[in-house]
């Protein structure tokens, strides 16, 4: 599964110039990646203009510390699962309801990403 199509991934860099420009800027997230074998769940608002390998957004793990903060999508993409068989997913259904500071916030008072 492609995790960051050509029009997700000009949505992000759109996200990512204007979160250089404007330090207030709070985004929807664009898109939810997901382990289909565990609890780890990523909230992503943009890839950094200079370096599309780097995603930003919310990052729950499933350990109850749900953070903001960066992730390298090269990486994801190399997690293979199920004996190689699955990958980290992309949420095809899900769209963003509320910007990403609220996420964080409610994940942080929940230990988890809440929708």
């Amino acid at each position: 599964m492609e995790l960051i199509t050509p029009e997700l991934r000009e949505r992000l860099l759109a996200n990512g110039e204007a979160s250089r420009d404007n330090p207030r800027f709070d985004p929807h997230p664009v898109v939810k990646w997901f382990n289909p074998c565990g609890a780890a769940t990523w909230l992503i608002t943009e890839l950094d203009p200079n370096d599309e390998d780097t995603a930003y957004g919310l990052g729950d793990l499933g350990t109850g510390t749900p953070e903001l903060g960066h992730v390298s999508v090269r990486e994801l993409m190399s997690i293979r699962l199920m004996r190689g068989t699955l990958g980290i997913e992309r949420d095809l259904h899900w769209k963003a309801n509320k910007p990403l500071s609220e996420y964080a916030r409610l994940a942080r008072l929940a230990g988890r990403i809440v929708d």
